[in-house]
């Protein structure tokens, strides 16, 4: 627990955190003005808060923090933005992605997934078709979370060792597939 009334541990951490998580909002938002607000915000919820208990350090709780904040700004950002100004959203990079990719690549991942191991294939699957969290997989199959961590990582490189196509491009596509 921190007393963080007390302004000179309440401003060291300021000093120290403020760049960093200036610079996790800016690689979000894009804009720096919102990004110092999103901190200045994330500092003076932290001022009015009764006390402080984390479970992780200071900077991974508040880079947490700063990431949903700033996603939030963009979803309420772009909601705004529709309702307001009823502004024609472009094709989202996936969609451009799979325009791009031509028909006779289906099988080629189907034959790249099918190559993975049955019960690393599962896991897989249940992680990027079906949206399951780690920890989802791993009590549904009752292994631990690394076990699930390593499965993944495994497919992931067994998938690029395969094709020299980017993963992200590769799994996109495969996600489009199933749907």
């Amino acid at each position: 627990m921190l007393n963080h009334k007390d302004l000179k541990i309440f401003e060291a951490l300021y000093k120290e955190h403020f760049v960093f998580f200036s610079l996790t909002s800016f690689n979000i938002v894009k804009d720096k003005d919102v990004a110092n607000d999103i901190v200045q915000d994330f500092f003076i919820y932290l001022w009015e808060k009764e006390e402080l208990n984390f479970t992780v350090s200071f900077k991974a709780y508040g880079s947490k923090a700063i990431k949903n904040l700033s996603l939030q700004y963009l979803e309420k950002h772009k909601t705004i933005s529709l309702q307001t100004k009823k502004i024609v959203i472009p094709k989202s990079e996936e969609q451009i992605v799979f325009e791009n990719i031509e028909e006779n690549k289906k099988p080629q991942i189907q034959t790249l997934v099918e190559k993975i191991p049955q019960a690393r294939r599962e896991i897989f699957i249940s992680h990027v078709v079906e949206g399951l969290s780690y920890a989802e997989i791993a009590e549904d199959q009752n292994i631990s979370i690394n076990t699930v961590k390593t499965q993944m990582k495994r497919a992931y490189a067994s998938l690029r060792e395969s094709q020299k196509t980017s993963h992200l491009n590769l799994i996109l596509y495969f996600i489009w597939l199933i749907k």
